[in-house]
């Protein structure tokens, strides 16, 4: 009996089959999400925010004395500067303020994922490193995208949507000069990685050191090395940190 025919009918399916479910896998991804819910953040700023007011920069990678940070998107105005960390989400979203982790919960399964206003945090701080300014007219802004609710009192700077937008436009007073916003944007896209694979393949590897206590870390400010250290005593007694092996010369201190 020939199956040649019944061969080809089933090679002519998997064709189709293995790209599609490839393709279903690849947008499932936490990369593809993040990536869909950063388009969709510009389509949104491009769409409401007027360029000429607010110089906008996407997918800014700095260097930082432990390593690089990515930033979603940064917008330069007179008003300010305004910091995007964008989340991808669905479900219930429960998060304060000072909570290390929030939580994703779905009726049937719960994620913790790290609180990002901390996470821009490091974000807010290499821009002033950076650009040399006064931390009170950088502003964070973290926007959710994907149809998530959230379920506890966020801060006004926690927004869903466009909500982001109207947040930047609530600041309508100049701290900067229009001269001094192109200097700064010049600045920024001077002192920026290379928006290539290649950063963003160094940058991954820079998240898995700093998220490994085994890891041989350099002190950023004498050179020696960084050990694990446990605080002793007060209201963080038992929290670990990096600290300088050449303290007390050196008094350099990381979180972990």
């Amino acid at each position: 009996m020939d199956f040649t025919p019944v061969i080809a009918q089933v090679w002519g399916m998997l064709v189709w089959f293995i790209p599609a479910v490839f393709l279903i896998a690849l947008f499932k991804s936490p990369w593809a999400k993040g990536q869909i819910g950063e388009l969709l953040v510009r389509f949104f700023a491009h769409r409401q925010l007027d360029q000429h007011t607010y110089r906008r920069l996407h997918n800014v990678t700095l260097n930082t004395p432990d390593g690089t940070t990515q930033i979603d998107h940064v917008f330069l105005s007179v008003y300010g500067i305004f910091v995007l960390e964008t989340k991808n989400m669905s479900g219930w979203i429960f998060g304060s303020e000072k909570q290390a982790q929030w939580t994703q919960k779905f009726p049937k399964h719960t994620f913790k994922f790290q609180n990002p206003i901390r996470q821009n945090y490091k974000h807010i701080k290499a821009l002033e490193a950076n650009l040399g300014i006064s931390p009170e007219h950088l502003h964070s802004v973290i926007t959710f995208v994907g149809g998530s609710t959230f379920k506890t009192e966020v801060p006004a700077n926690v927004t869903q949507g466009i909500g982001f937008v109207r947040y930047i436009k609530s600041f309508q007073q100049p701290v900067f000069s229009e001269t001094e916003v192109d200097a700064m944007l010049h600045d920024l896209q001077v002192g920026r990685r290379t928006p290539n694979l290649a950063t963003h393949r160094e940058h991954v590897q820079n998240l898995k050191l700093r998220s490994d206590p085994t890891a041989k870390r350099q002190c950023p400010k004498c050179g020696s090395s960084l050990l694990v250290r446990t605080v002793k005593s007060g209201a963080k007694a038992g929290q670990k940190f990096w600290g300088c092996s050449a303290f007390p010369k050196c008094r350099t201190m990381q979180s972990i």
